[in-house]
């Protein structure tokens, strides 16, 4: 079943409960009144989200993924929305969630059947009627009996008990629909993340095992100079101690990068054996743009699939009040019949063997042992909880993008403070090497300078890693990401 398919579904459940309850004499309330947060006033402005350069106002990429423009990331993205298995369980939820109310549906409509029979029966002698078999033999002979007809019933739905228990129904498909949008949200944000912190942790685990490379030398060369004269067994055993603490790194480093394997194969709903071979293969870290659009804090309220379900939520509880409260009116529904009866079948095209019933039928709760008190209750309460639900929900929304926005900012302080040290310590790094040449340095000073480069190249590319899962992040608290794969059925 496709989305389009799903969304006409929704839109149709929702149009005919809109027209019936339009023809409905009555409908018990409360009636769903859409929520207002209590949101800052910065989210409720059309102003940009920060005035920091790196971010802007625009409208927010439902393919935010693009921005790093990586095409295995790209390709990874694809997958995940086809494969992912979390994502085919939420799937399967909204399924079933918009059957549930089809079926809830079905009681708006006159119920309708059909029947036919045929019993061959006999009158015992020993019965009441069998005693007249002296007199009437033909009482106890076997006889045939032909019957078919139809029936109908229809609940009129005077207080509009139904007509709210479907609207509770199709409010409850829609927040399913919107928890399979935030679940494909999700999906996409632990792709990326994890996609990010693999390359992060190859570039990594490079500049590890270069670093190791020059802590090897510096031993061998520390060795030499003990032989020499020219310096203690103390250094030496310094040199083997920083060897040894850089060759200790290299197997988390290792377990990590495959870890990270292992989790996007899951989130692909695959083994690492059935992972592109391009994942397997070390890549340059993915690099954010300049600028990311981040979108007008307003929007953010209709934005976020977490919000939409929330609302939702409390739109289902509302309506489960006034089903409630008309449980406590009298149910009237209307019932007819209509058969033929007859003991030869050449004789069921008469109308002599029609038979007929109609009538209406009243049920009213007289007592029930505070039975429906209760279920009032019941439903208020869960009213109100689906009400501090929403408010709850948009607070921890703004609060989200709040602080996303905050650590993606600083970070890009620290990636910038950063590139000025690796530069620094490149330029370093040249002089030593010149010096050396020149004799003015010994070949220790220019290993020892080449770990400090190294060590700032790895401080760099933990900062990018992080800026890039800060970016993702930053992405994910915006709601964006779900409006390509899945779009809005908003009327």
């Amino acid at each position: 079943m496709t989305s389009m398919h799903l969304r006409r579904l929704l839109a149709g459940s929702a149009l005919s409960l809109g027209l019936l309850t339009g023809l409905s004499g009555c409908m018990m309330g409360p009636n769903y009144q859409a929520p207002h947060a209590n949101a800052p006033a910065a989210f409720l402005s059309d102003a940009p989200a920060s005035s920091a350069p790196y971010v802007s106002g625009g409208a927010v990429d439902p393919q935010w993924w693009n921005s790093f423009n990586d095409p295995v990331l790209t390709a990874l993205e694809t997958r995940a929305v086809q494969q992912n298995l979390d994502l085919q369980i939420a799937t399967q939820r909204l399924f079933e969630a918009e059957a549930q109310a089809q079926i809830q549906g079905a009681a708006l409509y006159p119920n309708l059947g059909a029947n036919a029979s045929y019993s061959r029966n006999v009158v015992s002698p020993n019965s009441p009627l069998g005693q007249f078999s002296k007199a009437f033999p033909a009482v106890t002979q076997p006889y045939n009996l032909y019957q078919y007809g139809l029936q109908t019933m229809f609940d009129l739905d005077l207080w509009g008990k139904n007509k709210r228990l479907v609207e509770q129904a199709v409010a409850k498909a829609r927040a399913s629909e919107e928890a399979r949008r935030a679940a494909l949200l999700n999906v996409e944000a632990q792709v990326a993340s994890n996609y990010i912190q693999l390359r992060g942790t190859e570039a990594v685990l490079g500049i590890t095992q270069k670093n190791l490379d020059f802590a090897n030398q510096l031993v061998k060369l520390t060795a030499e100079r003990q032989q020499a004269g020219l310096t203690t067994s103390l250094d030496v055993a310094n040199a083997r101690a920083t060897a040894a603490q850089i060759s200790a790194q290299i197997p988390t480093l290792i377990a990590q990068r495959d870890a990270l394997i292992n989790q996007i194969g899951l989130l692909l709903g695959q083994t690492p054996a059935g992972l592109p071979q391009d994942l397997l293969t070390p890549a340059p870290q993915p690099l954010t743009p300049p600028s990311v659009p981040v979108g007008l804090p307003a929007d953010l309220l209709n934005r976020r699939p977490d919000l939409r379900e929330a609302a939702d939520n409390l739109h289902a509880a509302t309506a489960q009040i006034g089903a409630a409260k008309a449980a406590f009116f009298p149910d009237v529904s209307l019932s007819a019949s209509a058969s033929l009866e007859g003991m030869q079948l050449n004789a069921m095209d008469s109308w002599k063997s029609l038979t007929y019933g109609f009538g209406p039928t009243i049920t009213l709760p007289i007592f029930e042992g505070g039975q429906l008190r209760g279920e009032l209750k019941l439903s208020e309460a869960s009213q109100k909880e689906a009400a501090i639900a929403y408010a709850k929900t948009a607070l921890t929304a703004f609060t989200q993008v709040n602080t996303a926005l905050v650590t993606y900012e600083q970070e890009h302080a620290t990636q910038q403070a950063l590139q000025e040290d690796v530069k620094q310590s490149q330029i370093a790094l040249g002089l030593a090497e010149e010096q050396y040449k020149e004799g003015l340095v010994d070949y220790l000073t220019v290993l020892t300078t080449q770990q400090t480069n190294l060590a700032a190249q790895q401080n760099q590319a933990d900062s990018l890693q992080k800026l890039g899962t800060d970016l993702v992040t930053l992405y994910q608290a915006l709601g964006g990401g779900w409006e390509g794969a899945y779009p809005a059925a908003r009327s």
